[in-house]
């Protein structure tokens, strides 16, 4: 059997190629994510992710908007409740002959703009900050995957196996100009 990327994510990047692409910005403040700051970093205290929040402190960032980093798919959007509250989950097509996918997470989000199944270009507005309802002083909760479709998991673990760190991958993936 297929894995479900190669069954779906194959079509759609093939029908609709335009949403595919190279080059990403940064979720908050585009393209480089001014006046924001990673309130915890890939890695630290075995952080899957970045916090981004607003430079100004507490929940000054609270409804900014949140940006697809690149052009992609809407593999979800949808509320978990708990810890995660409203995500986001976008498919990144990186080579559609290679069929090589990367996959955005976006959490805590206070409003989902985006349903299930739409392709979205870079830079479009997926969401706002949020605070997974009252759970957290308002952040985003942002992972790059390597690996799609993975289980949500908890956004920290030992185990980095199928993530990035999303800044660094961002910084190597610039848009070509």
């Amino acid at each position: 059997m297929l894995p479900l990327y190669a069954s779906v994510y194959d079509s759609v990047f093939k029908l609709n190629p335009v949403y595919s692409g190279y080059g990403f910005d940064f979720p908050v403040g585009k393209p480089d994510a001014k006046g924001y700051y990673d309130a915890q970093g890939f890695g630290q205290n075995t952080h899957l992710g970045n916090d981004w929040n607003s430079n100004s402190g507490g929940n000054t960032d609270l409804g900014d908007p949140v940006y697809s980093i690149g052009d992609g798919y809407v593999s979800c959007a949808q509320d978990f409740g708990g810890g995660w509250g409203n995500v986001v989950r976008v498919v990144h097509c990186l080579d559609t002959l290679k069929q090589v996918y990367v996959e955005s997470l976006y959490a805590h989000l206070q409003v989902i703009q985006v349903k299930k199944g739409q392709l979205i270009k870079r830079g479009t507005q997926i969401g706002t900050i949020g605070n997974c309802n009252g759970h957290y002083y308002a952040h985003l909760h942002f992972e790059i995957r390597r690996l799609v479709d993975m289980d949500l998991g908890g956004g920290y673990s030992s185990d980095t196996t199928g993530f990035y760190d999303p800044t660094a991958f961002i910084k190597k993936h610039r848009p070509r100009k």
